[in-house]
């Protein structure tokens, strides 16, 4: 995951856990100097291993950086292809998007994702920007823009304590404006602790604080609920489930089905193991994930150390696996594990009913969204196993040939 210009946003978002990030870094230097951008472009063309080679630009918002600095970019891959497949994968928020913007992520192909929350009610809650104003009609207007010039794109949408509460509304909407691969990504946000403080950080670090017991969610009041993340995410998959398999993607539901039916990959925080979704920064800075942007989990500079001996240094790889070995006897003996695997280590800050420390603060949500999709699961993986479509699972829906399933009402 690579940051270019570092947290730096044209946004203020009230719940967004990277903006902080400024704090880590002081020298105002907040752009990927050229020589920079070319050591770490060939340093990753170079190390992956098979034909194609997947670039994910973040930031902050990169298209502060402008047109030019992209263009720059392609140039690069190019020069370093050496006969692989590149591809470039963009978020945004979309409010500077233009036409030179679309032609250009058309052009070369680039995928790019929207940041929006919903319709604007739900949309502006949090995310205004540096006045405190509305931000949907400009991310509206960037959609369109995109749309114009036929430009693909998918939407990210944060699942706060205010979308998570307006399931069908949000994904009737996602699917109004055009968006057929969705994300939804849980907002969980604790109070910081002395560690986060003396590095003048106002949201919790992994280790700050202490694991709460499951009715104390020591978490800021943007963070969703448990039970509205298992709500959200079990009432979007019933009106899925009938009417759109096949034609949306969501991401947690596909990831749904690769376990399911044993495939490998889907998304890391659902992997037994991590390890393998690094963030590096705008000075060269490579941290163990974006989600771990402290001092004690940068792993060293490109500048300094090659990008494979950090990927590959004891020190991440033990970070990778300390995903599954300290994961909770609660967790292990689980029902739906093969599923969730215990979440994002990020989150593991509650005890667990026996008073084991590391269960995820969405436990909850999570166990009840698996077990609710499981019938339906099981019957997708006997159509694979069949060799026959997924979109099959419609019609078992509709003449309630599902035993064990029920929607929600």
């Amino acid at each position: 995951m690579t940051k270019p210009i570092g947290p730096i946003c044209n946004l203020d978002c009230k719940y967004c856990f990277y903006l902080e990030k400024e704090a880590l870094y002081t020298d105002g230097k907040w752009r990927m100097q050229p020589d920079l951008l070319e050591n770490y472009i060939r340093q990753y063309i170079e190390a992956q291993p098979n034909q194609q080679v997947s670039f994910a630009w973040q930031g902050g918002e990169p298209t502060l950086l402008g047109v030019d600095f992209f263009r720059k970019v392609v140039e690069l891959q190019k020069t370093y292809a050496n006969g692989k497949e590149i591809e470039n994968a963009f978020q945004t928020n979309g409010t500077l998007l233009d036409d030179e913007w679309a032609s250009f992520l058309k052009e070369n192909d680039f995928l790019v994702g929207i940041s929006i929350d919903g319709p604007q009610k739900l949309h502006d809650h949090y995310r205004v920007d540096k006045k405190g104003a509305s931000t949907f009609d400009k991310v509206m207007a960037g959609i369109e823009t995109l749309q114009r010039h036929d430009v693909r794109f998918n939407t990210l949408t944060c699942l706060n304590r205010i979308t998570s509460k307006k399931p069908l509304e949000v994904y009737r909407f996602l699917k109004g404006i055009g968006s057929e691969f969705m994300q939804f990504i849980p907002i969980v946000e604790r109070r910081p602790g002395s560690q986060a403080k003396e590095w003048g950080l106002d949201l919790a670090s992994p280790e700050d604080g202490t694991e709460a017991s499951d009715d104390e969610l020591p978490v800021f009041g943007w963070s969703v609920l448990p039970d509205d993340f298992g709500n959200f995410y079990s009432r979007i998959f019933d009106r899925w489930i009938r009417k759109d398999v096949g034609k949306i993607y969501v991401q947690l539901f596909e990831t749904a089905v690769g376990k399911w039916i044993g495939a490998p990959g889907g998304i890391c925080v659902h992997a037994e193991t991590c390890g393998d979704a690094l963030a590096i920064e705008h000075g060269g800075d490579v941290y163990s994930c974006d989600h771990f942007v402290y001092p004690q989990y940068k792993l060293g500079n490109i500048k300094e150390k090659n990008l494979v001996e950090l990927v590959e240094s004891p020190r991440q790889r033990a970070f990778g696996t300390a995903k599954k070995d300290t994961l909770p006897q609660y967790c292990r003996e689980c029902e739906v594990r093969f599923a969730c695997n215990g979440g994002c280590p990020k989150d593991r800050f509650l005890r667990t009913p026996s008073g084991e420390a590391g269960l995820h603060y969405l436990c909850k949500g999570y166990r009840q969204f698996f077990n609710h999709i499981a019938a339906p699961m099981k019957a997708i993986a006997q159509l694979h196993a069949r060799r026959l479509p997924a979109t099959h699972v419609m019609e078992l829906v509709a003449k309630k040939q599902l035993p064990g399933y029920t929607p929600l009402k």
